[in-house]
């Protein structure tokens, strides 16, 4: 740990000049015309694996973005890690209410302001550079890999057959992945579950123009009033999902679980006071972090429709569109959940609109058992430097490759997320602490050297 600190503060500017190079790029996997900017931050990190070390690194194509793979394989019998990031960031929207400029990273509070800064590139790169640390000090004890995609925010939809087609290439003993977060910046975690997910497009037609407000109010069905109702018919007051057979293959989770899941640091005061909200709202029965964590949820992401702009325009919009997604637990087929939906809300569409409803993508849930013995090299790894040991927990977000992982290659995945709540993924004003970018360089190595140990001890 001494040497590995002495790498740090000698190398500490450079690593984030680097990190900040990787963050300019906008590259936004939702925007097509953000494609050439996908193409620029595969070629950084093919330029930043070589860098740090790797034999070999090459930019793949696929039916979508860019996927950039790199390895040093330093013994054909030593145990394999498949490093996975994602290069893709969400869109910056809106914008006014970002305090700085998104793809230009600012350092402030101990912290580095920009999108990206942790989900996923910050995380990402702290792989790059613990495993630059490993190669440069002689010190690397396992085959490493590194998967870094273009689509994880859209839903990875071309990486399954990439990982189909490079079966061989992509083989491993583990995955290991930093795109989750911990309880706290003293309490640390290790994410043990993912939910899955499902999202949809929907668009509601009503007359076939804008027609004015005041001489057809009242005459003709305004689709963003008919499209509000739908929503409200999809969940109760309770929390409680009501599309027919939702919950059908809904795991529900021991009492024992439940009472392990329950040990987490949590206060609800807390929580609410960090989100400016008087009351918490969620299915009845459970609390917040299980609401979360073990129960499926649904969402309207966005909604629009109508005159939006300054001022008063008096119009009765001709179409109404919402973005809907659902998180789902193990058990629940994302496949069947999008044909339960689509079927359910076209049918509660009255005749005075018409209803398109399209699957944009999705993706299964994951669970990690914690007697695995790269789940149990990461606990050492956490406890060597955050001197406490992680609490293992159950994610309320997606990363619908991970069970793709799983049903293709055959391979576990490890989350090591050092993220915290406050980071504001996907929000304005992203940002990670330099505290626990650097702390993720502190402890990737360890888990390389407990896992490489635990693999010869077999």
């Amino acid at each position: 740990m001494k040497d590995l600190e002495k790498y740090i503060k000698a190398n500490k500017d450079r690593f984030l000049e680097e990190l900040f190079e990787l963050i300019r790029i906008p590259s936004i996997s939702s925007h097509p015309d953000r494609k050439p900017d996908m193409y620029r931050a595969a070629e950084k990190w093919k330029e930043l694996l070589l860098k740090a070390g790797a034999d070999n690194a090459e930019i793949f194509e696929t039916d979508g973005n860019p996927v950039t793979y790199g390895e040093k394989i330093i013994d054909a019998e030593a145990p394999t890690v498949l490093v996975y990031g994602h290069m893709d960031v969400m869109p910056v929207d809106p914008l006014e209410l970002w305090n700085t400029d998104p793809f230009e990273p600012v350092i402030k509070d101990g912290k580095i302001w920009a999108r990206g800064a942790d989900d996923d590139k910050g995380q990402a790169f702290m792989h790059a550079k613990a495993f630059e640390y490993l190669v440069q000090t002689n010190n690397l004890p396992c085959n490493v890999k590194f998967l870094i995609e273009g689509e994880e925010e859209v839903g990875s939809p071309s990486l399954p057959a990439f990982c189909k087609k490079h079966k061989k290439m992509l083989a491993a003993d583990v995955i290991l992945v930093s795109d989750t977060s911990m309880i706290a910046p003293d309490i640390p975690s290790i994410t043990t579950g993912l939910r899955g997910l499902a999202y949809w497009q929907v668009e509601v037609t009503g007359p076939n123009a804008d027609l004015h407000s005041g001489l057809f109010g009242g005459a003709v069905a305004n689709p963003i009033n008919v499209l509000a109702k739908m929503i409200a018919q999809t969940m109760d007051e309770d929390g409680r999902i009501l599309i027919p057979g939702f919950y059908d293959d809904v795991q529900e989770v021991s009492k024992k679980e439940r009472s392990m899941l329950g040990k987490a640091p949590f206060s609800l005061d807390a929580y609410k006071k960090a989100l400016d909200v008087k009351e918490v709202f969620g299915e009845k029965g459970y609390t917040t972090n299980e609401r979360t964590g073990i129960r499926p949820t649904f969402d309207v992401c966005g909604i629009w429709g109508g005159y939006t702009g300054e001022g008063a325009k008096t119009v009765l919009p001709s179409k109404a569109y919402a973005k809907i997604s659902t998180r789902l637990v193990p058990n629940q087929s994302h496949e069947k959940i999008a044909k339960l939906f689509i079927k359910y809300f076209t049918s509660i569409a009255p005749k005075t609109v018409k209803v398109k409803v399209e699957y944009l993508h999705g993706g299964p849930s994951y669970v990690c058992p914690i007697d695995l013995p790269a789940y149990k090299a990461a606990e050492k790894a956490y406890t060597d430097v955050y001197g406490k040991t992680p609490v293992p927990v159950r994610s309320g977000g997606s990363i619908p490759i991970i069970s793709t992982f799983e049903s293709v290659l055959g391979i576990k995945s490890v989350l090591m997320g050092f993220g915290l709540q406050s980071d504001a993924i996907h929000s304005p004003n992203e940002n990670y602490p330099l505290e626990q970018f650097f702390n993720g360089i502190r402890t990737i190595p360890l888990f390389y050297k407990y896992f490489a140990e635990g693999a010869k001890k077999k």
